[in-house]
């Protein structure tokens, strides 16, 4: 019986080392929690300037469908037309070196 209990401690024991998680990290995104306001998906270019003002830098538009991009600082704000596609926080980005 000690033998079996021994035999089987010594295989959690070497098992264990290799069960492990990878962190998976995507460049505009966090998941801690302390996420700042911005624009959310569908709303219209109009709705983010009276929500968040003025942006410090506007590009675009470019190619077909048009897509612009408006640059808060600590946020970007793409467009496709008049509506937000996707808001990415600056602050969360890894950039490469």
């Amino acid at each position: 019986m000690r033998s079996g209990i021994f035999i089987i401690a010594l295989a959690l024991a070497l098992i264990a080392p290799s069960v492990g998680a990878n962190t998976l990290t995507i460049p505009g995104h966090n998941d801690f929690g302390e996420t700042q306001p911005m624009p959310r998906r569908g709303l219209s270019m109009d709705s983010v300037l009276v929500d968040f003002g003025e942006p410090n830098q506007r590009l675009g538009p470019v190619g077909e469908p048009a897509i612009s991009e408006w640059d808060y600082g600590n946020f970007r704000v793409y467009f496709e037309n008049q509506t937000v596609l996707h808001s990415i926080d600056m602050n969360t980005l890894i950039m490469p070196k």
